[in-house]
């Protein structure tokens, strides 16, 4: 049996006992909390979160505030299970101050050991001056050497004495909000929001850097970066189209009741459409998502209708609809969320599912077709606030490019 697979079995034994609350149950502490996730190399991922009386959580990501309200406590033990997404925290209270167990995400048998102190409140410790500034935009290569792996990004930074915020923008999407420090020549930078959990190390200088990328602990890469001011991924616009020798887009996909959906019904009939390739377990995704979500409120009674396509890795259908109907109670979704795939959200096997598309790139992927049922243009991935002015300029390209298609 994968080893994975028992030790998330394990740690679900440990944390499944479920006895009635009493009086001699802990609480989490109010106030600050310093939590770290033990990565690859020994390396230490930090986040920071506050608790309330209610024992509800905000978790802190630069600019960003992640609101958690599904919090048990049973006993010694904690679950914390975030918004949305599919992971959730199980730990035991070491003492009133400590908290220890594991971040878990079961659909792809994983756990990351997980640990949080009271009373801090510093994300990274400040141990000297910095040695340059890295305020401005970067061109970054991750993974250079291996060809497979290879792919390019923008760094965005702030810094403000030794602290830095910003992101790195890829031609997919953004790794949201990453908040570190710059002690002397070392970079570090970390986001945490329920389904990723993102490190950036690098030693830099004011016009170099170079580092490794981790992701949870089953993922890390070399990368390198150049100050740039002029640099420019390429157009979202131009990386996904439709292939020679199909005319339009289609698909056929159940919705939660067991119908099946596509674009020849009738609430699609002569309305400009948007078809949004998406997965409930994809931060980028959720972003576009409540941004779509606000905009078809303010537009539905114009001829406009969303659908989204979703490509799950729950391993059953049951767990994928489970997932969908979490996000679209919490995000307050109108539009149709069908389910396209479930068991993984291998891309290859997501472009079987549309063979159309030259590929599917990036989760999320919007296209958008006419009210003649043409498709008019296919944006890949997504630009979440965390990239500032690109977030901007999407949602003014967005509306302008839209409302010139209801007009036709």
């Amino acid at each position: 049996m994968n080893k994975h697979i028992i030790l998330v079995a394990s740690v679900l034994l440990m944390f499944s006992c479920k006895e009635e609350k009493s009086n001699n149950d802990i609480l989490l502490k109010s106030g600050p909390w310093k939590a770290s996730l033990t990565l690859q190399d020994d390396k230490e991922l930090p986040f920071l979160f506050e608790v309330f009386d209610d024992q509800t959580l905000k978790i802190f990501n630069a600019e960003e505030v992640i609101d958690v309200d599904e919090v048990r406590i049973e006993n010694d033990s904690v679950f914390i299970k975030f918004p949305v997404f599919e992971g959730y925290i199980a730990a035991k209270f070491e003492d009133s101050l400590t908290i220890s167990g594991s971040f878990i995400k079961e659909s792809l048998d994983r756990i990351v050991p997980f640990k949080a102190v009271f009373g801090v409140k510093d994300r990274f410790d400040i141990t000297s001056k910095p040695s340059a500034n890295i305020e401005g935009n970067w061109e970054a290569v991750f993974s250079k050497d291996a060809p497979e792996d290879r792919y390019i990004a923008k760094g965005i930074f702030k810094q403000n004495g030794n602290v830095v915020t910003g992101t790195f923008r890829t031609t997919t999407g953004d790794y949201r909000f990453l908040e570190g420090v710059l002690n002397n020549n070392l970079l570090e930078l970390s986001a945490f929001d329920g389904a990723h959990a993102f490190l950036f190390t690098a030693e830099v200088t004011d016009s170099i850097m170079n580092g490794h990328f981790y992701s949870g602990n089953h993922w890390k890469e070399p990368f390198t970066a150049i100050r740039n001011d002029e640099f420019e991924l390429p157009s979202e616009d131009s990386l996904t189209f439709i292939k020679k020798g199909y005319d339009k887009f289609e698909f056929s996909f159940p919705d939660a009741k067991g119908n099946q959906v596509s674009l020849e019904d009738d609430r699609f009939k002569d309305k400009v459409t948007m078809v949004q390739i998406m997965g409930t377990w994809c931060p980028n995704c959720m972003d576009e998502t409540k941004y779509y979500v606000d905009y078809y409120k303010k537009n539905k009674d114009k001829d406009i209708e969303f659908v989204a396509l979703a490509f799950e890795y729950a391993k059953t259908s049951e767990k994928a609809f489970k997932s969908i109907e979490r996000l679209r109670s919490k995000l307050k979704v109108e539009y149709p969320i069908l389910l396209a795939q479930y068991g993984t959200s291998n891309k290859e096997k997501a472009q079987e599912k549309l063979p159309m598309l030259n590929h599917v790139l990036s989760y999320p992927t919007t296209i958008f077709i006419d009210k003649k049922g043409k498709v008019r243009k296919i944006h890949t991935g997504f630009n979440g606030p965390a990239t500032g002015q690109k977030y901007i300029d999407f949602k003014n390209e967005f509306e302008g490019f839209v409302n010139q298609l209801l007009k036709e």
